[in-house]
């Protein structure tokens, strides 16, 4: 398995006017600030400017479907990152959560034809959250924000 993000090709570059939210979790705050720092990094360094930047907080990760869905209706996002962290607990919750916010936001992106980026972490434990904020096994959310790209530069050539 690499460490490397999905798309690390140094040439990738944003299209011209593309913008692209990034809808975060409040839970587990201080993990999923780390990996919105990895996606604003990874935007700016292939040219997309702050203003064409959205970034909206919803309590948790089960509410980022609910505003994908609304995000993607805009038509105003080449893409949607979106982004959080659930860690195992004891009971089931962890499952419910973290299935159901993938197969939402898959749902989202399917329906509307707007990519939506699951970085949301499904972890252990929070050791394994920081090791994928921005700790040994990389940034998600650098990752995710480099595959918006990559996704929004494929739909560009699709409409043409």
């Amino acid at each position: 398995m690499s460490d490397q993000p999905a798309n690390s090709n140094p040439e990738l570059r944003s299209p011209p006017g593309a913008r692209y939210a990034v809808i975060a979790s409040r839970w587990n705050g201080e993990i999923v600030d780390a990996l919105i720092d990895g996606a604003r990094k990874a935007f700016a360094m292939r040219g997309v400017a702050g203003d064409a930047l959205e970034v909206l907080r919803v309590p948790g990760a089960w509410e980022l479907p609910v505003l994908a869905g609304r995000l993607a209706a805009t038509k105003r996002y080449a893409a949607i990152v979106a982004l959080g962290c659930v860690v195992r607990g004891e009971t089931r919750h962890y499952e419910h959560v973290a299935d159901e916010c993938a197969r939402g936001l898959m749902r989202v992106a399917l329906d509307s034809g707007v990519p939506v980026l699951n970085g949301v972490l499904a972890v252990e434990d929070e050791a394994d959250a920081w090791a994928r904020a921005g700790g040994a096994r990389g940034n998600k959310g650098a990752d995710v924000a480099l595959s918006a790209i990559e996704m929004a530069v494929l739909m560009k050539e699709l409409q043409q």
